[in-house]
């Protein structure tokens, strides 16, 4: 029975993100941005002014709840 292997066509390094844009650290600071793109949302007014207030209300927690 044949598997299914992803398209080898392309180098891996293309579809790969780098560790350092997945993962948080603690201390840094989190943009409204930041939160928008780690919801896979676009950034828009209306999903920034969400973001703001999950920031304001949760802090940096916020983008923890998302990426663990």
């Amino acid at each position: 029975m044949p598997t299914s292997q992803p398209d080898a066509s392309g180098s891996s390094e293309d579809r790969v993100t780098p560790d350092d844009l997945l993962h948080t650290r603690t201390g840094t600071e989190v943009s409204p941005e930041d939160l928008v793109l780690a919801t896979g949302r676009d950034i828009t007014p209306h999903n920034l002014e969400w973001a703001r207030h999950k920031l304001e209300t949760e802090g940096p927690a916020a983008m923890e709840k998302l990426l663990p």
